[in-house]
């Protein structure tokens, strides 16, 4: 607006949207003349709501025409952007990550442990298996060499000790505690005699090795002499096994150097006839006392006995005998 025309619109110019209409380079005032066949491109074209024009952008910097420039993909949401080569190295390559191997018969867990197992894992096994066997000989080794030599060098083995006895010191045998163990069965033709006793076999029916029997008893002072070892002092039965000739007899029992009130009663059981020993075999027994340990024990033809009968064995019996 200038003096003089108080603000009226020049001729030409009284249109507000006239730079709408222009063309490209027209300035304000000047009539855009409309050339035949070509479209006016001097207003917004009328364009369907959702639709985006395409505009084509310039090429950049150092890029030849045509070619559209790369950008660089933006790392997602909680990624890390891709490390970008400093100055001079060379961009390093992607590395593959291994991927897992399918499962094939059996299951993951089988593959893993065949994946596991491997050619290492069997040669460390077989070495600590190996280690384990040199240790063990090297120590059977050392042990028998060990004993070897203690039983060369005349050394005592030390005593084992017994559990629950408190102590390394060997506790004794049943037989050494208790003062030995009752002789079996003792044929008396292998007894010291003494006072006219002697050694025959022609009577059959003795049990004794060999038939062999003690005869010549029917003389007085005739002795057997037995010793032998009692495990405790007490009460015992002696058994004797002998013959008569169809008549009782009887024999004087001395035990420990004290003869015996009652003589040893050796009565006709086998109800033989008079004067036949041969059936005559039988035996008796009599109560007596030992003492633990060694003990003496005579038989003996004494006055007042009844001496006609032979001896075959005799043995012992714990406590009294109940006929």
């Amino acid at each position: 607006m200038t003096a003089g025309n108080n603000g009226a619109p020049e001729p030409g110019n009284d249109d507000p949207f006239g730079y709408l209409y222009r063309q490209d380079g027209e300035d304000a005032g000047q009539t855009s003349v409309a050339q035949p066949g070509v479209p006016r491109t001097s207003y917004n074209q009328v364009q369907r709501v959702g639709e985006r024009r395409q505009q084509q952008q310039p090429p950049a910097y150092g890029y030849p025409q045509g070619q559209q420039q790369q950008r660089p993909q933006q790392p997602g949401y909680g990624q890390q952007p891709p490390q970008q080569p400093g100055y001079g190295q060379q961009p390093q390559a992607t590395q593959a990550m291994p991927q897992p191997a399918p499962a094939g018969p059996g299951g993951g867990r089988r593959a893993a442990a065949s994946r596991s197992t491997g050619p290492n894992s069997k040669g460390l096994l077989i070495g600590a298996v190996a280690v384990v066997a040199a240790v063990a000989i090297g120590i059977g080794v050392a042990m028998a060499n060990g004993s070897g030599d203690d039983a060369q060098a005349g050394g005592t083995p030390s005593p084992t000790a017994t559990a629950g006895t408190g102590g390394d010191t060997p506790q004794p045998s049943s037989s050494d505690a208790a003062g030995g163990e009752l002789p079996g069965k003792t044929d008396v033709a292998g007894l010291p005699l003494s006072g006219g006793a002697f050694i025959t076999s022609d009577v059959p029916g003795a049990k004794a090795a060999d038939g062999k029997y003690v005869a010549g008893m029917d003389k007085a002072g005739a002795t057997v002499t037995w010793k032998f070892t009692a495990p405790d002092d007490g009460a015992y039965t002696v058994f004797v096994d002998y013959s008569v000739p169809g008549a009782d007899g009887n024999a004087t029992i001395t035990v420990n150097g004290s003869k015996q009130a009652r003589p040893i009663s050796l009565k006709n059981f086998a109800n033989a006839k008079p004067g036949d020993y041969e059936h005559g075999w039988t035996n008796s027994f009599s109560y007596i006392a030992l003492n633990k340990g060694e003990n003496t024990l005579t038989l003996s033809c004494e006055a007042g006995n009844q001496c006609n009968f032979y001896l075959d064995r005799m043995w012992l019996e714990e406590g009294q005998h109940k006929s």
